[in-house]
């Protein structure tokens, strides 16, 4: 296998310094004491090297880039909520991600594309990046911000992970697909009597302001010429394809998309629906709320403690879940995750009231919102904690990705549930290490401020030749 480590890991494993007179060397330049400094120090690096070494690096080929920079980008990127773009941009700037990266020299040109963050987590996948999640818990321990005990007691809930996407308005996909149904055509050479394209948007811009305007009659007569539109742009497709193209999966693929489609308005229920051409997999989720009665994309299932830690309250686990589950069946799925990945058995946990008639082992016990038998003063109080996880769902989707996911895929689905989670507990230990560091600087300063204040009384206490006896007796 080829070596694949950063400039700064490859220093400490030699044990030698080289020092470049052009070149400034990045301890020389920033405070050594800064929070992102001693949380990389904390890291455990080449944990993360074995965990993605398999899938990353090969003897044949071209060396990959080293994994200590992608990794660092990613969780730089979750951190701050930034893109791919964004995090390059700032790398190039800051001393301190380049630190944290596994530089030595200050760099003033990125070394890859920023494509690249792409392709790593793509290879990655999902089940190596809760290998950082898990990372994230470990240092967690190192630093002293969280106990053992604080994982026996856990809080679930879910939320729905919303997709970069427009309101999947009926008229809107019927536009859509003969958009993509003319576009293909153009490109095999397919024949149509006509495109639609300026009659198509003229009725969907029409469509739009008869709503607005209360006249739903005028409305849905657009609506019905786009759906008679796209009817006659199959049927070309399927008279005039050319015998080669008969088995041709790309034709095929727009054309059964375009079929869901136009069928879509007879179906009532959202499950056999097509809400987005370009992402089929996005789901229509109701969770009853007034501002959000519909909200389209995936449930994510986020896991949490009970009582904070002292670097607050951290996220033990986050998944993706697909196909609109009932919340009570995905519980006992996540807590033998929980439990693999932590090797903790989990005591008690805390739902809310939809998660009725889940089904998970009867030795653990499960408390929901509002219940009133079984429970003594202390769960009773327990069970009022429940509602810890809300301001944490509110900041892993204000801070960190959760609130619009951008990746493609079910895949990327699940990629951005754990990376959401990751941004947010190293937050919450930048922030833990900060508030200690500036602990003992402060304690430090006093005890200077201390030190000062003695040597004064003894000078005004001690005369001058007893002074002098001191220090030359």
């Amino acid at each position: 296998m080829k070596p694949n480590l950063s400039p700064l890991e490859e220093e400490q494993r030699s044990g030698t310094k080289e020092y470049d007179f052009f070149d400034r060397r990045l301890d020389g330049m920033i405070n050594m004491g800064h929070e992102l400094v001693i949380l990389s120090d904390k890291v455990d690096w080449d944990f993360l090297y074995e965990s993605f070494v398999d899938v990353y690096c090969s003897d044949n080929g071209r060396p990959g880039v080293n994994i200590r920079l992608m990794t660092g980008l990613l969780i730089l990127k979750s951190i701050h909520k930034l893109s791919d773009e964004d995090v390059v941009e700032r790398w190039v700037e800051n001393p301190y991600y380049q630190y944290f990266c596994g530089e030595v020299y200050f760099k003033h040109k990125f070394p890859i594309s920023p494509t690249s963050l792409t392709h790593f987590r793509q290879r990655v996948g999902e089940d190596r990046l809760n290998k950082i999640l898990d990372e994230t818990l470990m240092v967690a321990f190192k630093v002293k911000a969280i106990k053992v005990d604080d994982l026996k007691k856990v809080i679930v809930d879910t939320t729905v992970q919303e997709k970069n996407v427009i309101f999947p308005s009926y008229p809107r996909l019927l536009y859509k697909a003969i958009c993509e149904l003319s576009k293909m055509s153009k490109k095999y050479n397919i024949k149509l009597r006509q495109t639609y394209l300026r009659v198509g948007k003229s009725a969907l811009v029409k469509y739009f302001r008869y709503r607005h305007a209360k006249q739903f009659r005028r409305a849905r007569k657009q609506e019905k010429f786009l759906k008679l539109r796209l009817a006659r742009i199959i049927r070309d497709i399927k008279r005039n394809k050319p015998e080669e193209l008969v088995n041709n999966p790309e034709i095929k693929e727009h054309l059964s998309k375009a079929t869901e489609i136009f069928i879509s308005d007879k179906i009532k229920s959202s499950k056999g629906k097509l809400l987005s051409w370009d992402k089929p997999e996005v789901e229509c989720i109701g969770k009853g709320k007034i501002d959000k009665p519909y909200e389209f994309g995936c449930k994510a299932s986020i896991t949490t403690t009970l009582n904070p830690s002292k670097a607050g309250h951290l996220v033990l686990h986050s998944k993706a879940l697909h196909n609109n589950p009932y919340d009570g069946h995905t519980l006992k799925e996540v807590i033998k995750e929980l439990e693999n990945r932590t090797g903790i058995t989990t005591k008690r946990i805390f739902v809310d009231k939809g998660y009725v008639g889940h089904n998970l082992e009867n030795k653990i016990k499960v408390y929901r919102s509002g219940q009133k038998r079984g429970v003594n003063k202390q769960i009773k109080q327990e069970i009022k904690r429940r509602s810890a996880v809300e301001p944490i769902i509110g900041h892993l989707k204000n801070d960190h990705h959760l609130d619009r996911n951008y990746l493609k895929g079910q895949e990327g689905d699940k990629i951005n549930a754990v990376m959401a989670a990751i941004g947010y507990n190293f937050a919450r230990l930048l922030k833990y290490i900060k508030e200690n560091s500036n602990k003992i600087l402060l304690a430090l300063l006093k005890f200077r401020i201390l030190l000062t204040k003695i040597r004064k009384i003894i000078e005004i206490l001690i005369p001058e030749n007893q002074k002098l006896k001191i220090n030359f007796g």
